[in-house]
């Protein structure tokens, strides 16, 4: 049973955002308790990013091998092994959690195992494996995160039909897989599971796959995926599954057609895991989809009470989830501090892979700015060449007043790494020109930023000028 005490501050989930604000709780002078029913580190270490990266570490490197001999290296018998690649990611995970148990120990943090809610008294009680237990706070911080979101077109309990979870737990790959949903978790797994052999079909209820992208970037994708044999079928929906067998499922679509694979992957978005934390009995207040509301300081409809994370909705990334929780943490520590949303990067760790920040063309028009949207080509920069990852551009989105920057999109080599500049010109205050004049290193990936900055102003060296009639 968890022992019974009194504290400063309890957080409820130990994910990206919990575990980041009670540390900074201790830090802040404050006794901190940490509730987590099943792992630290929460879906994003266990059940999402780092999973997903350290399964697609292996399939890039197995990639890359098959392109050797281009490089002038002959490499033969390059051979898969799924279940030493399972245990890569299971020791890099565990690796992980044990680093983030020794945090909190070292913070003077009590962990609690169980599932938290809240009590009529704004306490929290724990049921736990071995029987319940009720922490007294002052303060209480929600981070209890989303799981993968189901339809009710399909029986989970069938073997072939899988979340993310599920597919990230595979005793074998498959040899064929139907993903419905094309975002970024189901992109990613096609990557992953192409590149070790499986025939992959994606259906999209949307226009284009990665609909929350900008529509070059999501029409480059496709293209992509398309030379890589991966088929996607946009504005199509599965109406029904025709049959279930242990082995396969066989489901018709929207347009008529058929298709059939051994597993079915539903990668559709995330639910939010507020149900069952007590939150009517002490008045916060949640939307009719479970997601809690908050105000700039993290703080919920009641005093006191402040929630993070994918459970308040907006960005659902875990790095918005960390600095959610830094913020409720000074907050509920007797500090003073806000949330902004103007500077996230987001990434996509698909072949290639996607960085993106601020505003994108479309969210651009939408708003109805008038903006210079100046783009250079990684087929041009001689570092990309160099690597063999010539495939696609950065795209700025500039503020065609104040020469500021609005917003960039990155698709090709170490996009994920090479964002990070364009947002923290961004957080800055920026300007394009203040990007075109910083001496950037030669030859470096970080080039296309700079030649993409000089040429919104028209002054671009390696870009051809426009042809005179």
């Amino acid at each position: 049973m968890a022992e019974e005490g009194r504290y400063d501050v309890v957080v409820i989930g130990g994910g990206p955002g919990g575990y980041p604000a009670a540390i900074r709780c201790a830090q802040r002078g404050a006794k901190v308790a940490l509730v987590e029913k099943e792992r630290v580190g929460g879906t994003c270490l266990n059940w999402g990013c780092i999973p997903t990266k350290t399964l697609l570490a292996s399939t890039e490197l197995i990639a890359r091998a098959r392109e050797a001999e281009k490089f002038g290296v002959k490499i033969s018998g390059i051979e898969p092994d799924w279940g030493a690649i399972q245990e890569r990611k299971a020791k890099v995970t565990d690796t992980l959690v044990g680093g983030i148990l020794q945090l909190l120990k070292a913070n003077g943090i009590d962990l609690v195992e169980g599932a938290g809610s809240i009590t009529p008294e704004k306490n929290v009680r724990v049921a736990g494996a071995d029987g319940e237990a009720v922490l007294e706070t002052d303060r209480i911080i929600i981070a209890t995160g989303s799981d993968p979101a189901e339809l009710p077109t399909f029986d989970f309990s069938q073997p072939s039909v899988m979340t993310s979870t599920d597919a990230l737990a595979l005793d074998h790959v498959p040899e064929s897989l139907i993903i419905v949903g094309s975002g970024v978790i189901g992109s990613e797994f096609a990557c992953i599971f192409s590149t070790l052999g499986t025939r992959i079909a994606m259906v999209e209820l949307m226009d284009r796959m990665l609909p929350t992208e900008d529509s070059r970037v999501a029409k480059q994708m496709k293209s992509t995926f398309r030379k890589a044999g991966i088929e996607v079928k946009t504005e199509t929906t599965v109406e029904e599954v025709l049959e279930y067998r242990p082995d396969g499922i066989k489901v018709k679509l929207s347009d008529g057609g058929e298709l059939e694979a051994e597993k079915l992957l539903v990668s559709i978005g995330r639910r939010f895991n507020s149900a069952g934390l007590g939150l009517e009995e002490v008045g916060v207040k949640a939307d009719e989809r479970g997601r809690i509301e908050v105000n700039d300081a993290m703080e919920t409809s009641v005093e006191g009470i402040y929630a993070v994370g994918d459970v308040v909705g907006g960005i659902l990334l875990a790095h918005t989830a960390t600095f959610e929780g830094l913020v409720a943490a000074e907050n509920a520590t007797g500090g003073k501090a806000t949330m902004s949303y103007d500077v996230v990067p987001a990434c996509i760790f698909t072949t290639p892979e996607i960085g993106s920040v601020g505003l994108n063309t479309d969210k651009a028009a939408d708003q109805g700015l008038e903006v210079t949207v100046s783009r250079f080509s990684f087929g041009a920069l001689g570092k990309a060449m160099a690597m063999g990852e010539d495939y696609g551009f950065v795209q700025l989105v500039i503020d065609a007043k104040t020469d500021k920057l609005l917003g960039a999109q990155i698709m090709g080599p170490h996009a994920s790494d090479l964002i990070h500049e364009v947002a923290v010109a961004m957080q800055q205050g920026a300007t394009a020109m203040d990007i075109a004049t910083t001496i950037h290193a030669h030859p470096s990936l970080p080039e296309a930023i700079m030649e993409a900055a000089e040429a919104a102003h028209g002054k671009a060296i390696h870009v051809a000028p426009p042809r005179k009639k």
